[in-house]
């Protein structure tokens, strides 16, 4: 069974998913000391891209139920 989502549920949830990614690129980047800049600071903005996307998604689940 497919789930439908409705297109503001859908847009929340694509933009979630390339948080996800940005966030799992920039930290693999820092892990092999590609950025420059310091691994605290690179991980730490992975981070909070990461918590992002994951807020989003929470909010593209509580749209899916209005």
């Amino acid at each position: 069974m497919a789930m439908r989502l409705t297109p503001p549920t859908k847009n929340v949830f694509y933009i979630s998913v390339i948080c996800a990614v940005v966030a799992f690129v920039l930290y693999l980047l820092g892990v092999f000391g590609i950025i420059d800049g310091g691994f605290a600071s690179v991980s730490h903005f992975a981070f909070w891209a990461a918590m992002l996307g994951c807020g989003m998604m929470t909010a593209g689940v509580a749209m899916k139920g209005v």
